[in-house]
């Protein structure tokens, strides 16, 4: 008499066909033990520990505002300028740490790859929660340096900081799985986003402003300035930080809220393009690391 395979049986799949990003969210546990030791690794051995969250951006601030600020003399005709420059830092900073450490994360992780199976995905999405984690302590100080200048809450700050948030985060995270799959096989990948990363500084307006911009260029370029999904995002932590604070001159971009919009389509694009290009070349992990 044959007996009927039960569910959990039939529910069985073979090693590496996995559900992607799905079974990420399955594995929550997995991937909260995975940010747990990356965090702890970071300042493992280290005597400042979570201090260096606090000291590393606000150095490379000092740096920016005293060759920017002061000898370039943004700090007189950008009205609360450490609040404006260290606002787009902060995302920036966010994307970068993000997206580069998102990159390497299956090459570093090879031992593991190499002897169990668990969803790959786990370790790019990992590395953009380490970002957060990280990123989390420079988002205080600009909102505590904010409050100094007279930032009061609304809604429409606070919101506009979460959807910046919510734009990188899901950019960054479809970018690392397609640079993290391709860099396997190319380790060419991490230079070139060294070198993605190092433009985003300068391809949003992160140091001066959206209007310097405009200035200078046609009407199409500047279109195709602010589709670069960079731009909104960090414009979005300026109308949450900078623009509560109702500067002098201050004014967001132009039809901010329809390139947010779009700024979430196109992260949103690179998400499920990364996760395809992934699903692709993820079977050849184990034989290229």
């Amino acid at each position: 008499m044959t007996q009927e395979p039960s569910s959990a049986a039939s529910a069985l799949r073979s090693p590496g066909a996995g559900l992607g990003l799905i079974d990420v969210l399955r594995r929550r546990h997995l991937l909260a033990l995975l940010v747990r030791k990356e965090v702890q690794i970071r300042y493992r051995g280290s005597v400042l520990g979570w201090l260096w969250s606090y000291v590393k951006p606000l150095v490379q601030f000092a740096v920016f505002f005293v060759a920017l600020g002061i000898f370039l003399g943004l700090n007189s005709s950008i009205e609360f300028y450490p609040v404006y420059l260290l606002a787009g830092f902060t995302a920036v900073t966010f994307f970068s740490e993000a997206f580069q450490n998102g990159t390497k994360s299956i090459v570093d992780n090879a031992p593991l790859i190499k002897k169990i199976y668990l969803p790959r995905e786990l370790f790019p999405v990992a590395s953009m929660l380490v970002a957060t984690v990280n990123v989390l302590p420079q988002v205080l100080v600009v909102w505590v340096i904010a409050i100094v200048f007279g930032w009061h809450f609304s809604f429409a700050a606070v919101g506009a900081i979460i959807l910046g948030f919510l734009i990188i985060a899901i950019l960054s995270t479809g970018l690392g799985l397609l640079f993290g799959a391709i860099n396997v096989a190319f380790r060419d990948a991490q230079s070139f986003v060294e070198i993605i990363i190092m433009c985003a500084m300068w391809a949003s307006p992160v140091m001066y402003q959206w209007s310097m911009v405009q200035e200078q260029v046609s009407a199409l370029w500047f279109d195709i300035y602010r589709l670069n999904p960079l731009t909104p995002a960090v414009e979005l932590f300026h109308f949450g930080f900078w623009l509560a604070l109702d500067p002098e001159g201050g004014r967001p971009m132009p039809d901010l809220a329809q390139y947010s919009l779009y700024a979430l389509i196109v992260a949103v694009a690179a998400l499920l393009i990364g996760q395809v290009v992934f699903r692709k070349l993820e079977g050849r992990f184990a034989q290229e690391l």
